[in-house]
Parts: structure tokens; C-alpha cells; sequence
């Protein structure tokens, strides 16, 4: 389900990327960052020394921040502990205590 994101929303801005790279990586503008206006959200990407590359994984980026946005959380309700499960938990705990008494020195 990816969503097309019109043009006229985003903002494509190039910068050299910093990091390991050597020559190629220190002279061409390579990273991208992809603004999307009426949200303010950010992506970037700067990973390949391809901008065509990076520009694509923004965008996916970008779709991806923009989905999760969207996305409706469904409301939790609270259930009931059962009873046998809440009894197992206090004989276990009993059981714990008695060993934890046992290890101190008698007085």
C-alpha cells in the first residue's frame, strides 16, 4: 500500500555526506534529504554514493514515516488476571519465601 506523495509536498535538498569514502564521497553531493511541507517530516538518506540511490531510499523512507502517521492504533481494553493463574503466582511466591527463610543462619 504505498501512497503517492505529490511533488509540489516535498522539498529535495542535496548535501555531501560526511563519513568514509575517499575522493568520490568528499566531492559529489550524494546524501539527500526529503522534506515533506505540510507534515514537516524529514528524511535522509546517505548511504550509497549514488544520489539516484539515496534519493530513492528517502523517499521509501518517507512514504514509510508518512504510513505509520496514518496509521489508526486500535484501543487496548483491560482484561481480568484469571483466578487459577493469580493462585499459581501466590503458591509460587510462597514457595520462594519459604526457600529465602531456610538460607538465613538460626539464631
Amino acid at each position: 500500500m504505498t501512497m503517492e506523495i505529490p511533488d509540489c509536498d516535498i522539498r529535495i535538498d542535496y548535501y555531501r555526506a560526511s563519513g568514509p569514502g575517499g575522493q568520490h564521497r568528499n566531492t559529489t553531493d550524494s546524501a539527500v534529504r526529503i522534506r515533506h511541507l505540510p507534515t514537516g517530516i524529514v528524511a535522509q538518506a546517505s548511504e550509497n554514493r549514488s544520489q539516484l540511490q539515496n534519493r530513492e531510499l528517502a523517499m521509501k523512507r518517507l512514504q514509510g514515516a508518512l504510513e505509520r502517521r496514518e496509521r489508526i492504533v486500535k484501543k487496548r481494553h483491560a482484561t481480568r488476571v484469571p483466578r487459577r493463574s493469580k493462585e499459581n503466582r501466590l503458591s509460587e511466591k510462597r514457595l520462594r519465601s519459604e526457600t529465602k527463610k531456610l538460607r538465613s543462619s538460626p539464631e
